[in-house]
């Protein structure tokens, strides 16, 4: 049997364990579910006492920036623990599955403009279908 060294092993186990995920597959974890721009319209599947992390990313060009509002769920079956946005336009927030159900995740992406520019008058919402069993 040949030794392998520690860190080579180490390196081994952590590209067999960490598969790349596709910007459109929600990035789940044990226990935890990480949803971005790209899943909007996805529906998600989770289970009741794991976690769904929200994660929108909002952008700068030509004197606007497109602000994401802090995401919101329409029912009692995911509670929301956490929630911020930052001035760059970023928002986040964090779900528990507290029962099985649907519930909606949602937040809208809106423009605000800088001195001498103008915004378009579009709201651009974000949202995902989450099933808890």
């Amino acid at each position: 049997m040949k030794a392998v060294p520690l860190t080579a092993a180490l390196a081994l186990t952590a590209l067999a364990v960490c598969a790349p995920v596709s910007e459109a597959t929600p990035s789940v974890r044990a226990g935890r579910v990480t949803l971005t721009n790209a899943d909007n319209g996805h529906p998600v599947t989770v289970h009741t006492g794991d976690d769904v992390q929200v994660n929108l990313t909002g952008s700068h060009e030509a004197g606007l920036t497109y602000s994401w509002s802090v995401p919101v769920s329409d029912a009692a079956v995911l509670h929301r623990t956490a929630g911020s946005t930052t001035p760059r336009g970023d928002a986040t927030a964090r779900f528990h599955a507290e029962r099985a159900g649907i519930a909606v995740l949602s937040a809208q992406r809106h423009c605000r403009a800088e001195p001498g520019h103008l915004c378009p008058l579009v709201v651009t919402p974000w949202k995902v279908r989450v099933e808890v069993k």
